[in-house]
């Protein structure tokens, strides 16, 4: 196994866990806390877990490269962490929804229309609302159409981040301890071989 796959697995597998005790929570505590469901705590909980990118690029340029790490190989790692951590999220809410019996797309509008009818809606544009809900329904059976759109959830959040971790290329910015470098299996050109 490469150090490259060895990291992305690694950082990809905690951002994961992270993603995993997200969506646990949601099951958990849907029906009782409110701000467990809000797209700012979602959002908020996905930064956390995508942080795991900057410590996977960070610990790869400090340990396997001697403090130094090229642009397109801190891109690729944080795009492979990324990419580990959005296929994982979509496993777990799938297997989220089939341990709830996929009740969650039933709640969710539920949820909406009594939210319309408390602000106040009128009635048609509670039957218009009810009625596109109901074709959300319907695209949200098809799991072709399902998997993409949860993937599309993170992907907002796990992008920039990768690409933000291409900052660790500058060996200044938050240089690797001593003890880190002489941990590390790479030698310079000026080492004694």
């Amino acid at each position: 196994m490469t150090p490259t796959l060895r990291y992305s697995l690694i950082y990809g597998g905690l951002a994961s866990t992270v993603l995993a005790a997200f969506i646990a929570v949601i099951g958990f505590l849907h029906h009782r806390v409110e701000w467990v469901a809000t797209q700012t705590f979602g959002y908020s909980v996905m930064l956390v877990a995508m942080s795991f990118v900057f410590v996977g690029v960070k610990r790869y340029r400090d340990v396997e490269g001697g403090g130094v790490i090229k642009f397109w190989h801190a891109l690729g790692l944080g795009l492979m962490i990324a990419l580990i951590a959005t296929i994982a999220y979509v496993l777990i809410w799938e297997l989220y929804l089939a341990a709830t019996n996929y009740r969650f797309i039933d709640d969710f509008i539920a949820g909406t229309l009594a939210k319309a009818r408390a602000s106040g809606k009128s009635a048609a544009e509670i039957a218009k609302m009810s009625a596109d809900l109901d074709a959300m329904r319907t695209m949200y059976a098809n799991p072709l159409i399902r998997l993409p759109m949860t993937a599309m959830e993170i992907v907002p959040v796990a992008l920039p981040v990768a690409l933000a971790s291409t900052i660790f290329c500058n060996p200044r910015l938050l240089p690797a301890r001593e003890n880190v470098r002489a941990a590390s299996p790479s030698r310079s050109r000026t080492d004694p071989a």
